[in-house]
């Protein structure tokens, strides 16, 4: 989004994708596409499948989840700085884990949580700024802090909210339109992203990116990414580790999300105990994940820049899924959590490489 911002001429953002110069840009963000399952599930997306041909790679945020790589793309700015490095995690001042996504705590101010100005504040100040998605989000937690400062466009349906994106690119002579999909993420959590369902909707999807292209008014540009990706894991491979005492001795919270699981020791607990957690856990699932201390995650650039005030909200230890497993605290969350198929969060390629097309470009001055 920055560099989307350098090429509409805003000042103070560096092009660092290099994108041409235009006078109207609109970057469409869908939800959960990554690298791999578009190559994998191509021939039901004709279209974009001849956009990747040209296309490059750029990695999500870490964790490889929603809140993370949303709120990277609307500040600009790494996890560790702008503060939602989970799913859910602990907020120190009330010493409670909060949702950053779908159930904002109402006890959370979402300008207080991310306090960092986002690129559409910046960029509202020169020029039109409009974010196209779903009505709910258009006053969410997760919207207030990290994508606020633009007009808002509600659509329900991913026809509409492609119209209304090619509407707001044509109202103006220059405009940075926002446009979320989010129905390739539901269909894959629910059925698997190798799922009949989660083909149709990346059809229905190619479909309304080509309408899209037909719709746009010249010298636009239209960019297509994602947050993340998703792999399924098989029932069998979805653990409770609440039921093994050894995994949560000593730890006062956990959260995260199943493939990037954040734990939270007793503030009393000695440093053998520590390492006597997570000891077990190495020895438990050490074939399956990376068990990584927040020390650790930070010293190797995880979270880039780590603000203070962020740091108590990442894990005293982190479990990052690497083969495809998920875990599960069900002493906090509801059994029916575990029927999730397609996942994301952890470190892998298939989670964290995305894909950047080109749909649309300018047509190049004289």
């Amino acid at each position: 989004m920055t560099s989307a911002a350098a090429a509409l001429g805003a000042d103070g953002f560096s092009n660092v994708l290099q994108l041409p110069q235009a006078r109207r840009v609109c970057v469409v963000m869908v939800d959960g596409l990554g690298k791999a399952l578009l190559k994998q599930r191509g021939g039901h997306a004709p279209f974009l499948r001849q956009a990747m041909e040209n296309s490059r790679t750029l990695g999500s945020a870490f964790p490889s989840t929603t809140a993370a790589s949303l709120a990277s793309l609307g500040t600009g700015l790494a996890p560790g700085l702008h503060g939602m490095v989970g799913y859910d995690v602990l907020d120190p001042d009330q010493d409670k884990v909060v949702n950053q996504l779908g159930g904002w705590d109402a006890k959370v101010d979402p300008h207080v949580w991310q306090p960092y100005p986002t690129v559409f504040e910046q960029v509202a100040e020169h020029l039109p700024v409009t974010t196209v998605s779903l009505p709910r989000f258009a006053e969410s937690g997760m919207t207030r802090a990290a994508l606020r400062g633009s007009s808002f466009r509600p659509g329900a349906t991913s026809h509409a909210r492609t119209l209304a994106a090619a509407e707001a690119l044509a109202a103006t002579d220059r405009a940075l339109v926002y446009l979320y999909f989010n129905e390739l993420d539901k269909a894959g959590h629910r059925f698997g992203a190798a799922s009949a369902q989660w083909g149709g909707e990346l059809e229905e999807l190619d479909s309304d990116m080509r309408r899209l292209t037909r719709q746009l008014p010249a010298d636009t540009l239209l960019l297509l990414t994602a947050d993340h990706g998703m792999l399924d894991v098989a029932e069998e491979f979805r653990f409770d580790y609440s039921a093994d005492p050894a995994l949560v001795a000593g730890v006062r919270h956990t959260a995260g999300e199943p493939r990037l699981v954040h734990l939270y020791f007793e503030p009393d607990a000695t440093a053998a105990h520590r390492e006597q957690t997570t000891a077990a856990w190495r020895a438990t699932y050490g074939n399956q994940a990376w068990i990584i201390t927040r020390e650790e995650a930070i010293n190797r650039g995880f979270f880039g820049q780590v603000d203070p005030r962020v740091l108590p909200r990442i894990g005293d230890v982190m479990v990052a899924a690497r083969e495809p497993v998920a875990f599960y605290d069900t002493r906090r969350v509801p059994e029916t959590a575990m029927s999730v198929v397609g996942q994301h969060g952890s470190l892998t390629k298939a989670e964290r490489e995305v894909p950047l097309l080109t749909l649309a470009a300018p047509t190049k001055r004289r």
